[in-house]
């Protein structure tokens, strides 16, 4: 039933990441400045006549039912536009899984833009958007990508300049977090140290990285860090090997370097590779339309 559809799911890190406050609700209202990298993973899309939704993974521990995202969001197409073909999905993972890298998040974007072009149905980049929150909150920027400011509980995006020419040094250690148990164990007092989201918002505008890596910061580094004292030691590796600085990205464990060349990314992924805690790290360049540099991606068995 025509040719399979394959698609890049583009990971994320956070250049800043606040929680204003905990809602009535349970979520929590945050201030973000999201970066797309150019680390993805490959999402497969292929209608036929079952009827059915089937899910394969390169990862054998993956659910491949309604509980992965992706089944979900063909799901919501299907339902909602009346869809009786079936849709095969192949998910080939190179993001680190329950990293802060949104991977989960951006398969489930690359389904819903896939769906939309397998069946020619002509949805909005904004009502898709619209679908993709009612999964997760990180999805309607995972479909939008690029540089933005994410308030709200992550839902209200506000496009900003990309951040300038540089080089981002991915590190993952071997252990995972929980986003809901970093969340539910985060302190906001008169001692939270919040990062300067307007500041690095007005870098961004003049093209100063300097003023961007300045100005990193994640309110969420204080419990995970204090779990895996790992995430302060790679942060001072990449600090000692060439980066402008460092920061854990989303709930962790991952965490990231900016670096002005691919030589000092390399250089100080190498260093970071001695350290026992590390398992996989990746070069790349943030995703930027005009740059096609190819990733450098390594990792320890």
């Amino acid at each position: 039933m025509g040719q399979p559809l394959h698609l890049k799911a583009y990971g994320k890190v956070n250049l800043g990441l606040d929680v204003i406050r905990r809602r009535e609700d349970g979520y929590h209202e945050v201030r973000m400045i999201m970066q797309t990298v150019k680390l993805y993973d490959r999402i497969i899309l292929e209608r036929n006549h079952s009827g059915r939704i089937s899910l394969r993974t390169n990862l054998p521990y993956l659910p491949v039912n309604e509980k992965n995202l992706v089944y979900r969001a063909i799901d919501i197409i299907r339902r909602e536009y009346g869809i009786k073909d079936g849709v095969s999905a192949n998910i080939i993972k190179r993001i680190p899984v329950a990293a802060g890298m949104a991977g989960g998040s951006t398969d489930a974007a690359a389904a819903f833009v896939g769906m939309n072009q397998l069946f020619s149905l002509n949805i909005t980049q904004e009502k898709l958007m619209e679908y993709g929150v009612s999964l997760g909150a990180d999805i309607p920027y995972c479909i939008m990508r690029g540089t933005a400011l994410s308030e709200g509980i992550g839902e209200i995006l506000t496009p900003l300049p990309p951040v300038p020419g540089c080089w981002f040094l991915i590190v993952k250690p071997g252990f995972s977090m929980s986003t809901k148990f970093v969340y539910e164990h985060l302190t906001l007092d008169e001692h939270t140290v919040h990062p300067d989201i307007d500041g690095m918002v007005d870098a961004l505008g003049r093209r100063d990285l300097d003023g961007v890596a300045g100005r990193l910061g994640n309110v969420l580094e204080q419990v995970t860090k204090q779990h895996y004292p790992a995430i302060d030691e790679l942060k001072t590796i990449m600090n000692k090997n060439g980066a402008l600085n460092s920061l854990m990205s989303g709930s962790g464990p991952t965490v990231f370097g900016i670096f002005t060349s691919r030589e000092a990314a390399e250089h100080a992924a190498r260093a970071c590779r001695r350290h026992p805690a590390v398992r996989q790290t990746a070069v790349v360049r943030p995703f930027n339309k005009s740059l096609h540099a190819k990733p450098s991606v390594h990792t320890n068995r």
